[in-house]
């Protein structure tokens, strides 16, 4: 059978593309797309359209890559019909076809092989390299995406899944925790049954709501009013039953309020709380790494892709830090630029300014409290720590 990791489309990282993109460079079309944040449509080189801001921008090599990072066609440029002149990308798109055609069954590499006539090896190879992802990591996540078009559609959680090609219940439930957030059925429901209760106070930051379901903490965000962050929740979570909750009748979600604010007061390096959050494979990949940065430390946002096995995925890796629901919990104020400016933040860049201050300024508090304590190494070496 096909392989499978957890890696998502390849985002092409190359100045000359946007050029091409400013210039609507018709003879670029079919060589890649280029795929809007704020509008969730790609399009063609060429394209009449106005041009966005160029953060708002990803590109990808082929139309399908930038599908499966969830972009729709332009139906002004239609740039799936644009044709290159690249046989590696007219062979990946053949894959693609082939996948798509096929949906109601998984496709080997053989299979796959005998229909576009290359060796599984090279097949294999070719795709990974256009699309960062495996002909199975591209059937996988169509039939997931299959599933949920089936449910929104009205289809039974159990017709859904036979009809998107599941051939029994454990393929779409080892796939449903991490990618949809939820079990089918919970999803099947529009995220009706899952309960999630909240509570605010007020911080060195502003106003902070921590949010918890009973599965863990599903939000931990930093704004500047009540009704800004609780707005920002339901939002997050249209469909399940959300509620305010005093933390004196609630235990588990004023334990995770206090590690919350000790952080934040200089009493602990990290937060380490349970959580229940919607996310990719790729998006937790990248949190994971940043949970490994070091109090007072900051990495790049090229530093984290590399770190992750994926250095061309700077933008996606940016995009990962960009939809973080847990503030503080994943430091994500810990990633900047390469040329060492803030970069984003979801919660306002004073905020992230201040967080990285105080930061440091704790890091050099407690490595003075061990030179008292007679507990620091004899050499002072903040890289290190």
């Amino acid at each position: 059978m096909l392989q499978a990791t957890t890696t998502m489309p390849n985002v092409l990282n190359n100045p000359e593309l946007w050029n091409a993109v400013v210039s609507r460079d018709a003879s670029r079309d079919g060589s890649f797309v280029f795929a809007v944040r704020s509008t969730g449509v790609y399009c063609r080189p060429s394209c009449p359209a106005r041009r966005p801001k160029r953060e708002q921008v990803s590109f990808f090599q082929i139309p399908e890559a930038a599908e499966q990072a969830g972009f729709r066609a332009c139906r002004r440029c239609h740039p799936r019909r644009a044709r290159g002149s690249d046989p590696r990308i007219d062979l990946a798109r053949r894959i693609c076809h082939a996948i798509d055609e096929h949906d109601e069954e998984p496709q080997t590499l053989k299979t796959l092989s005998s229909e576009t006539g290359v060796s599984p090896h090279h097949l294999q190879r070719t795709f990974k390299d256009v699309m960062g992802i495996t002909p199975r990591q591209y059937s996988e996540a169509r039939r997931l995406k299959q599933f949920k078009a089936n449910v929104k559609g009205g289809a039974s959680v159990t017709e859904a899944m036979y009809t998107a090609g599941y051939g029994s219940s454990r393929g779409l439930y080892e796939q449903s925790s991490a990618r949809l957030g939820m079990t089918p059925a919970t999803y099947g429901r529009g995220g009706k049954g899952a309960r999630i209760i909240y509570t605010l106070t007020g911080c060195a930051f502003g106003r902070l709501l921590v949010a918890a379901t009973e599965r863990g903490v599903c939000s931990v965000a930093l704004g500047n009013s009540d009704s800004e962050l609780v707005a920002a929740l339901f939002a997050e979570y249209p469909s399940a039953s959300i509620d305010s909750k005093d933390t004196r009748v609630s235990p588990s979600l004023n334990l995770h309020l206090n590690k919350v604010l000790e952080y934040l007061e200089g009493k602990r390096p990290r937060i380490d709380l349970p959580l229940d959050i919607r996310a990719t494979a790729f998006q937790w990949r990248v949190w994971d790494e940043l949970r490994r940065i070091p109090l007072g430390s900051t990495r790049s946002y090229l530093e984290i892709a590399k770190a992750i096995g994926k250095p061309e995925a700077v933008r996606a890796v940016a995009r990962a830090c960009a939809t973080n629901q847990a503030a503080l919990v994943i430091p994500c104020h810990r990633v900047i630029r390469e040329d060492k400016s803030l970069g984003g933040y979801r919660w306002g860049l004073e905020r992230k300014k201040k967080l990285l201050e105080r930061e440091r300024g704790n890091r050099v508090s407690a490595f003075s409290l061990k030179v008292q304590r007679g507990q620091a190494p004899f050499l002072y070496r903040p890289e290190t720590w």
